[in-house]
């Protein structure tokens, strides 16, 4: 209980912001709840409108509050815009779903396994799960190794990579390993190396690589805000994948206590290290091959103008670009582009 009235107050951001404590947590239950004890007991004259639609709810509190929609998210001016800003704003108010991407021989046995657990899932494509949040799948050893849990569109940036066998790629801010997790598993045979700066999320990234049964690759420690020369020497790779430290912008309806924490003036703050990291990677980019650059933010100073930015500075050239929005299927929006090195 304590965990879902933390996280529903966080959920309206920087609405009501005047209001009281417990005003403002009457206004979160209602909007995020379709029952609750709650608003029954701090607002009983509202009790009908608890299983009402959003749209209800918000017009009701509008009305006859200090609520308004628009204060909720107030860095809408910031935003990229092909993003549905309404739809992304409500997305807030909702608990995203936990997603699982099943590994291909296991698949099958994979989703009899969570059947045989009572483990209710909505199947979205060949290889991906949609579970409740906070489904323990740790309890079940019996499918150790046989899915990855990986938002729903961070698992689209797949498409994006069109890797050979053979070939070799480099994931430089490869954090727990999941974009790589995901090459390998489309195609096996890339020689492939890991890098980040934080050496505690590599050894993460070496247990899950273990439980996925893949050990032949190669890691190392490199900060990207100076040149990789000192530890890549001149060393080329026919792809790579730039997942930069961003915002975050597109996951905060899991950690929604961002939205009131968060700085707008942090936002350029975070293109200018993208902008760094990427000038850094570029020059261990072999001609004709390509940079798959990603963010998890909303922002278009971190997605598109970053791209644009980009274009200008280095040889690259834009093949394909997108913002794959999942406020519409309870997921994360991610920001992918892939660019390729003239």
């Amino acid at each position: 209980m304590t965990t879902r009235l933390l996280y529903h107050y966080f959920r309206i951001g920087h609405a009501a912001a005047a209001a009281s404590v417990v005003e403002r947590l009457a206004i979160a239950e209602l909007l995020c709840s379709t029952e609750s004890a709650v608003v029954e007991f701090l607002k009983p004259e509202w009790r009908a409108l608890v299983s009402a639609s959003l749209l209800e709810k918000k017009t009701f509190l509008e009305a006859h509050t200090s609520f308004r929609q628009a204060d909720v998210f107030p860095y809408t001016a910031h935003l990229s815009a092909q993003l549905d800003k309404n739809a992304f704003v409500d997305s807030l108010f909702i608990q995203p779903d936990l997603f699982i991407r099943l590994r291909s021989p296991h698949r099958d046995s994979v989703m009899a396994e969570l059947s045989r657990n009572g483990i209710t899932f909505e199947r979205i494509g060949d290889d991906t799960l949609a579970l409740p949040n906070g489904t323990a799948l740790n309890r079940i050893p019996a499918i150790v190794g046989k899915y990855e849990v990986q938002d729903a569109s961070s698992q689209l940036t797949g498409n994006y990579f069109y890797a050979a066998p053979g070939e070799s790629w480099w994931d430089a801010c490869a954090g727990a390993g999941g974009k790589s997790l995901l090459m390998l598993d489309m195609c096996p045979t890339v020689d492939l190396l890991v890098s980040d700066i934080r050496n505690s999320i590599l050894r993460n990234l070496d247990e899950r690589f273990d439980a996925a049964g893949f050990r032949s690759y190669r890691r190392k420690i490199i900060d990207l805000t100076n040149a990789a020369d000192s530890v890549l020497g001149n060393e080329r790779f026919d792809g790579i994948i730039l997942d930069v430290p961003c915002s975050g912008s597109g996951t905060w309806a899991r950690t929604p206590e961002m939205v009131q924490a968060f700085d707008a003036t942090r936002i350029d703050t975070f293109a200018g290290l993208q902008r760094r990291v990427a000038g850094n990677v570029i020059k261990h980019l072999k001609p004709g091959k390509p940079l798959i650059y990603i963010t998890c933010s909303v922002f278009a100073a971190e997605n598109e103008q970053t791209v644009a930015y980009l274009q200008d500075r280095y040889p690259l050239e834009l093949e394909e670009q997108a913002l794959l929005t999942g406020y519409h299927r309870r997921a994360d929006t991610l920001f992918v582009a892939r660019m390729i090195k003239r």
